[in-house]
């Protein structure tokens, strides 16, 4: 191998990373390449300005950046100019690190990560391929592939015939339909399609078309021009354009009203559109996964969704199946939600009841993974022991015992009834118009969005009255 330059950036001083990857390169004698290791603030304002210096300075084989605590946009936007600006392949390395953020990095366009404790084994060998006959994509689809079905958690046969469906379809740039009860994680099968294909750079937009007013649904996707209507100061792009390159996921499919449907069935067909108020059409090259909780057939047969829309849409289909059809997967379910809260709220929680399981795998879950979530987040908060009992697990038909609950708990149960009641009354009082909802809270109208989808508030059953 010609001599050349390993980069080893290190954003992340006080982890000690750097210190211990360059001691392992340095160590090695079966390269000859150089090590320049260089501490970088990663607050400061000069951060791009330092990289782009340093890389016309060394002009690297292969960029090594060890990942700042907490993956902030701003380090996500500079590693997304490191990539625009080297063909360099670049390699995270983290002490430890979740599958979210590894999405992240990877859209922003990392080629490969490396989390401690490091060994020169390991790590040799593959900075050396990196280096040597660098395959970005094949080492990328790699990754993708673990990370995006990390999320979607199960072994029961039911699951994994359609989880195993997921990478090869991913690679097929069609349009797909997600069908199962709410709850089921649809949108986890999205984003796990979006992730595994070669659209991962670009950006996944979910859309939840049941909780946008009629009046909006169509701006809302297909944005506007200065002017088309009242209010209308400036021109808007819609989610369409915000997905370009990408996926956009049409949750909820059959609330979109069928007017929206026409304008969405000639995106399909020319991927073509116009904005409100424009003259002109506009392309736009976006995947268009959809979801709902129905069964599409009926949905079509009561005139909520059109036929031809349908066939559309349902080119690929995945049947998500309820949680009570796999019951078999509710303990590793539950102990990857104790992981995951443990964590969160810094509890020294280890394991889950056998007592607590049954009580678990006993309950037919109506609100499906959605709701095992809760019950498990909620025994997290409630438990100050090692291990979650069955007395945690507060279920619909299960009484709780005030003097098991923490003052933390009772005023967040307060809270959350105060905060749905409020915005049930908002609803009401603007008859399902979510933007003078929105505003009369003082809310920014996404964020108003989000908290009617965490409390599960049909809006549609506000507008009865229009």
């Amino acid at each position: 191998m010609e001599e050349g330059t390993i980069l080893l950036l290190d954003l992340y001083p006080k982890s000690g990373l750097a210190a211990s990857l360059h001691r392992i390169l340095i160590e090695d004698r079966n390269h000859n390449l150089r090590i320049a290791s260089v501490e970088l603030e990663n607050d400061s304002d000069s951060l791009f300005e330092s990289a782009q210096s340093l890389l016309r300075l060394y002009a690297p084989e292969l960029i090594l950046i060890t990942r700042p605590e907490g993956i902030a946009d701003g380090v996500l936007e500079w590693i997304a100019a490191i990539r625009r600006n080297t063909q360099a392949p670049l390699v995270i390395a983290a002490a430890e690190t979740q599958p979210g953020e590894l999405l992240k990095l990877l859209a922003a366009g990392a080629s490969d990560f490396i989390l401690s404790p490091f060994r020169a084994e390991e790590i040799i060998p593959r900075v050396l391929r990196l280096i040597e006959k660098p395959k970005p994509v094949d080492l990328l689809q790699t990754l993708k592939e673990k990370v995006g079905l990390a999320q979607l958690i199960g072994t029961s046969s039911v699951f994994r015939e359609q989880t195993g469906r997921i990478p090869s379809v991913s690679k097929c740039n069609v349009n797909v339909l997600i069908t199962g009860e709410t709850g089921t994680g649809k949108e986890l099968f999205a984003r796990a399609i979006h992730y595994l294909s070669d659209r991962a750079r670009k950006p996944f937009v979910p859309v939840n078309c049941g909780a946008i007013p009629v009046d909006l649904i169509e701006n809302e996707l297909f944005g506007h021009e200065k002017g088309a209507f009242t209010g209308a100061g400036a021109a808007r792009t819609g989610l369409i354009a915000e997905a370009e390159g990408g996926a956009l996921l049409l949750d909820e499919i059959d609330s979109l009203p069928l007017m929206a449907q026409v304008k969405l069935l000639r995106f399909l067909q020319e991927k073509e559109y116009r904005p409100l108020g424009s003259a002109r059409t506009q392309r736009a090259d976006v995947r268009v996964i959809s979801a709902t909780n129905i069964e599409p057939a009926a949905a079509v047969e009561a005139g909520r969704l059109r036929q031809d829309l349908y066939y559309r849409l349902n080119i690929i289909q995945f049947a998500l199946p309820a949680l009570r059809e796999r019951r078999e997967d509710i303990p590793l379910l539950a102990r990857h939600f104790l992981t995951k809260y443990a964590n969160e709220f810094q509890k020294k929680l280890r394991d889950i009841s056998p007592e607590a399981i049954s009580t678990l795998t006993s309950y037919s879950w109506p609100g499906n993974v959605r709701e095992l979530e809760h019950v498990i987040e909620r025994a997290v908060i409630l438990t100050e022991e090692n291990t979650i009992g069955a007395d945690a697990i507060i279920l619909p038909e299960c009484k709780t015992r005030d003097q098991h609950v923490s003052l933390r708990e009772a005023k967040a149960r307060v809270v959350e009834k105060f905060e749905k009641s409020y915005i049930q009354n908002l609803l009401q009082a603007y008859k399902g118009n979510i933007s003078r909802a929105s505003a009369a809270a003082k809310k920014n109208r996404r964020a108003f969005w989000q908290l009617i989808k965490k409390h599960q508030i049909d809006v549609a059953l506000f507008k009865a009255g229009e």
